[in-house]
């Protein structure tokens, strides 16, 4: 049986990857954002202090590219 923190990955893994195939940039950052916080959750339980850091890193650049984004 798969557990939540599995589904969890897996969802990350997917948004992620979904953005990486779409074009317009915004939608690629909101993407990667749901990603990258459904990753972080699961790099938290695996209580793997690199992985959350890079999660943390990768999450805050997509947030600071889709307000540079807004701000145009």
């Amino acid at each position: 049986m798969i557990d939540l923190f599995k589904i969890i990955s897996i969802l990350g893994l997917l948004f992620i990857i979904s953005g990486v195939l779409v074009k317009k940039r915004e939608t690629r950052d909101v993407l990667y954002i749901f990603g990258g916080i459904f990753l972080e959750i699961y790099s938290i339980y695996l209580n793997d202090l690199i992985f959350v850091i890079l999660q943390m890193v990768f999450t805050i650049a997509a947030v600071y590219d889709l307000i540079k984004i807004k701000k145009k």
